[in-house]
């Protein structure tokens, strides 16, 4: 789907994918993996996290101070996407 972004995690880093750009940043390294998005605002998820001896919970990561870091612009990368999905590790 051209307008669905994917949130996925490999070791101490989130993954952020859109439109053949991959954008990489740490993590916990607690982290076990997403299991649910719960919201997508323009930047901002809300989604569920599962973490090494932990219940899962809520966590959230605001992607436009990221972006604008790497000197992205970052309401004209984010505004096509309308969706984020997770993909989960094979």
């Amino acid at each position: 789907m051209e307008n669905e972004a994917i949130l996925s995690n490999v070791g101490e880093y989130t993954i952020f994918e859109y439109n053949g750009q991959t954008i990489r940043f740490r993590t916990s390294a607690r982290l076990v993996c997403y299991t649910k998005i719960i919201e997508w605002d323009h930047g901002y998820i809300v989604a569920m996290a599962k973490y090494q001896g932990m219940k899962e919970r809520e966590e959230y990561i605001d992607l436009i101070p990221i972006l604008e870091n790497l000197y992205y612009n970052a309401d004209e990368f984010l505004k096509p996407i309308k969706k984020v999905r997770i993909r989960y590790a094979a």
